[in-house]
């Protein structure tokens, strides 16, 4: 394997990594909007921030609340571990190409 598959292999863990932080992210707010934290707590309104965007548009695609349960955090962590398995085989593939 050459040096730019070896590259190929830790832009992947890069990814893979963020990718995994931001899903933590979102099943931390999941988590936080059961308890009704203080909406004015700097923590607090930057994971909103953070995950707002992407609620917002999972929702725009797919009704999300049943029973009073929103679905979207799991949605978008489904989403984004699906996200993850085809990301690492693409660029295995590119980096055994190389």
């Amino acid at each position: 394997m050459s040096d730019l598959g070896i590259a190929f292999f830790q832009i992947t863990g890069l990814f893979t990594g963020l990718i995994n932080v931001y899903i933590w992210i979102v099943i931390i707010t999941a988590l936080l909007s059961f308890v009704n934290p203080d909406p004015y707590n700097p923590v607090v309104q930057f994971l909103y921030r953070i995950t707002n965007p992407a609620y917002s548009f999972v929702r725009k695609i797919v009704k999300t609340n049943f029973n009073g349960l929103d679905l979207a955090p799991l949605i978008i962590v489904i989403g984004l571990q699906v996200l993850i398995i085809l990301m690492n085989y693409i660029f295995a593939v590119f980096a055994r190409l190389l």
